[in-house]
Order: C-alpha cells, then sequence, then structure tokens
C-alpha cells in the first residue's frame, strides 16, 4: 500500500482498496461536478481513469470549479486536471482526451471496459446520448442533473431518474429517455429544490447553451460528491 492510501485504506481495507486500484473509470465534463468528482475519485485510490472535456477555464468558472483560477484563464481543462491528478497520485493510470463529445462520439466512447461512467455533461444530446449507450451497453452510469439556482446543500440526493422533481434538466431527460424506452433504472444526483428563476440567464445559443441559472460556490462540488461516493462505495463492493 502506497503511504498516501494509509487512511483510506483504515476505511475501505485492503480488499477496498485493490478494488479500487484495478478500477477503470471514465469521467465525462470537467466543469464544477466534473472536477471535484475527478478529483474525489483520483484520491480514492481509483487506478484507471479517462477524462474527457474539450473546453478552456473561463473568467467565470472561478466561482464553482476546480481548475479555474485567475492564472489558469484560457488553459485547458482537461490538460490542468490531468496534471493535478498525475500529482494526486503518480501510479494512476490516466487517458486525457481533449474534446467536446458529439452527441455519436458520446455514444462511442462508452465502452464495457469502464466499471463506471460519470456523465457531468451540460448539454442534452450528448447526455442522452451517453446514458442510452450504457444502459444498452451495460455499463454502470450516474448522472448529473441540475445544479443551477440552488441554494441548499440538504436536497441534493442520489436517487432514480424516474424519482426525480422539481429539477428542469430531469425532467428533459426523462422524457428523451421515455422515447429511447427507458423509463427507470438509471441513477442520477439531483436536488428537488426549485431554482430560483430569477438567477436565469438567456443567451444568444453559442457555447450549446440557450439559457443558464446562476450558481454558487458549494452546489456543483455537493453533487461532484454524490456522484464520487456512489462509484467509490460501489466498487469497493458497499453499494450496488
Amino acid at each position: 500500500m502506497a503511504k498516501w492510501q494509509e487512511r483510506a485504506e483504515l476505511l475501505f481495507k485492503a480488499e477496498g482498496i485493490n478494488n479500487l486500484k484495478n478500477a477503470n473509470v471514465l469521467v465525462v465534463g470537467l466543469g464544477g461536478v466534473g472536477s471535484f468528482a475527478a478529483e474525489f475519485l483520483a484520491r480514492a485510490g481509483v487506478g484507471k481513469m479517462t477524462i474527457v472535456d474539450g473546453d478552456v477555464v473561463d473568467i467565470t468558472n472561478i466561482n464553482r470549479q476546480l481548475p479555474a483560477l485567475h492564472s489558469t484563464v484560457g488553459l485547458p481543462k482537461v490538460e490542468l486536471m490531468a496534471s493535478r491528478l498525475s500529482d494526486i497520485n503518480p501510479e494512476l493510470q490516466l487517458t486525457s482526451i481533449k474534446e467536446f463529445l458529439s452527441p455519436e462520439r458520446a455514444t462511442e466512447i462508452v465502452t464495457p471496459d469502464f466499471d463506471y461512467v460519470l456523465d457531468c455533461i451540460d448539454s442534452i444530446t450528448p447526455k442522452l446520448n451517453m446514458i442510452v449507450s450504457a444502459k444498452r451497453k451495460g455499463v454502470k452510469v450516474i448522472s448529473n442533473m441540475g445544479a443551477g439556482g440552488k441554494y441548499e446543500a440538504s436536497k441534493v440526493r442520489v436517487t432514480d431518474i424516474s424519482k426525480t422533481n422539481y429539477c428542469p434538466l430531469a425532467k428533459v431527460v426523462r422524457k428523451r429517455l421515455k422515447k429511447e424506452g427507458i423509463s427507470k433504472g438509471i441513477k442520477v444526483v439531483y436536488s428537488y429544490e426549485c431554482p430560483d428563476e430569477s438567477s436565469l440567464k438567456m443567451t444568444d445559443g453559442t457555447n450549446f447553451k440557450k439559457s443558464f441559472y446562476g450558481t454558487n460556490s458549494w452546489m456543483p462540488c455537493l453533487f461532484g460528491l454524490h456522484a464520487a461516493e456512489t462509484v467509490v462505495k460501489y466498487l469497493i463492493k458497499k453499494e450496488l
């Protein structure tokens, strides 16, 4: 056991540490949710990880995204996170993909080689394609719903997509999954807090977004925490 994992082994036991070391996880999207989820997984001891993001740090990311600093504005998120994760665990087998996933690539990138897929994508169609692909290929997936426009940490839950409410993103995802013949069986992180509609900003549709909610520093991180917890507990056989 590496010395840095001493505290983790006390909790996860030797078998759990070994399971994590042999695990292969895919994290797509390294914004406020995905960046924290990837770091939590690396610190837990996941041995093999693929991270995907085609974006660069924008100054508006600083309030909520792990790689976002004034000194990193304009730099690729995937490269910043790759450096950070490798510094956490130099033995991590890391694959970095600097790419905005097209709907088709979102389908292709999910393979049975992965023990778990974390969907941290903002764009609807790639998100849906990734979820559907994982479901049909028998790959475990957890998808993150909307963290914007919300304040209350206590209202964040991991549940089945069929049990979500009050979340505009989850509503769209549910509707489109039903068209694919999927009404349940997809784990999601979501908040049942009603979003603050006064924080909604309409855009011209660039950067794949027609609108977005205001976001604070803790909610995206909390979504990433719940996603990572779900994956780690599954890998160490603490949860199905």
